[in-house]
């Protein structure tokens, strides 16, 4: 508990008090925002606006997490460092991209195909290290298992042999892990939006992960009452540290990414963020209670989708004003905060559903 409450203060005090300085970093060297020409006129007020910001809050969750292990002397296990493994993979595709944006002195970086391609040799190499190391009790870091709120026995890949078991779920982790940071790189349109909604969503692993740690079936002072309802995760304590960690960063970014923001986080930390959700799921085994709390994500990007689809189907109509959903509203005239905070609710309105659901079942066994 001493080395989350470590990792979360420093990680938030890091990204608190350094942010400015790669604030005017940043913008001495030319790193900034380029703004579509078809999007709201507001915006291109924001044009030159640091960029990259997803590069403090890395830093400050990746230091956090090991300073809270030097501190008090914790084992650095490697479901965390999977998880951080994952979020930097994404992070160096996000900056890629954002790099090109900046030295080409456009808005478009990598084509499509491209990021997905660099986003999936990240997945694949997660996968097959998150099958592998595995600890005293012969629990690997993650299961062949697709799981809800906890492993599903009959959704098991195993059935397809050793070497298909893997090769299934290295397709099934790539599926999370590119729909998860492309989902909230399209949330990342308004100032503080895609932090404060994954501020709510990570948050909701440092509960799940902490309670597994309570519940861990390894736990030998667990009551014999709640045997059925224990949870088979490794390193379930040091998942809820590396969120808290990730979590905390994010809420010393927000301060300055918030409206009106002096910072973006560019696709080096949107990517990254979705890749720290799709790793947390994955190895708390609730990737598809992932739905549920990456709720805001699915909708905005579910926007993009049914939109690009009803114009081509109908030659050119449309269904919302602009697409992702939050650039429909301020074309309404919503304020840009008040799409923000309302969005921020509807994010939180899932994140209870999630986290209740995960407790639900639980008390339910």
């Amino acid at each position: 508990m001493i080395a989350l409450l470590m990792a979360a203060a420093f990680s938030l005090a890091f990204t608190l008090f350094m942010t400015p300085l790669f604030i005017r970093l940043f913008g001495r060297i030319g790193w900034g925002q380029f703004i579509r020409d078809d999007g709201p006129q507001s915006h291109h007020i924001k044009r030159g606006t640091p960029t990259m910001g997803g590069i403090v809050f890395l830093l400050g969750a990746v230091l956090g997490y090991f300073f809270g292990h030097l501190v008090t002397g914790e084992r650095v296990t490697a479901s965390a460092l999977l998880v951080l493994l994952l979020m930097v993979g994404l992070g160096i595709i996000g900056f890629i991209d954002d790099f090109t944006k900046t030295r080409r002195q456009r808005s478009l970086g990598l084509g499509g195909w491209a990021k997905i391609a660099g986003q999936a040799i990240v997945a694949t190499g997660f996968a097959a290290l998150a099958l592998a190391f595995p600890d005293d009790n012969g629990l690997t870091p993650a299961s062949t298992a697709i799981s809800a709120v906890r492993d599903i026995e009959w959704l098991d890949f195993a059935v397809f042999g050793s070497i298909g078991a893997v090769i299934a779920f290295a397709i099934w982790v790539n599926i999370i892990v590119v729909s998860t940071s492309n989902a909230v790189n399209v949330a990342d349109g308004l100032d503080g939006l895609a932090t404060g909604a994954s501020i709510l969503s990570v948050s909701a692993y440092i509960f799940i992960a902490f309670w597994q740690f309570n519940q861990s079936c390894s736990n030998i002072t667990l009551d014999p009452v709640n045997e059925f309802r224990c949870y088979d995760v490794r390193d379930s304590l040091d998942l809820a540290i590396v969120a808290a960690a990730i979590g905390a960063s994010l809420i010393g970014f927000l301060w300055w990414n918030t409206s009106p923001a002096q910072i973006f986080m560019g696709d080096t930390g949107s990517l990254a963020i979705g890749g720290a959700l799709a790793a947390l799921a994955i190895l708390t085994r609730t990737e598809l209670l992932l739905v549920l709390i990456g709720g805001l994500f699915l909708i905005v990007t579910g926007s993009v989708i049914v939109q690009r689809i009803y114009f081509k189907i109908t030659r050119g109509k449309r269904i919302f004003l602009m697409s992702p959903l939050h650039h429909h509203f301020e074309l309404k005239g919503w304020a840009e905060v008040t799409v923000v905070v309302r969005f921020w609710l509807i994010g939180g309105f899932f994140v209870a559903l999630g986290v209740g659901l995960f407790y639900l079942e639980w008390v339910s066994q």
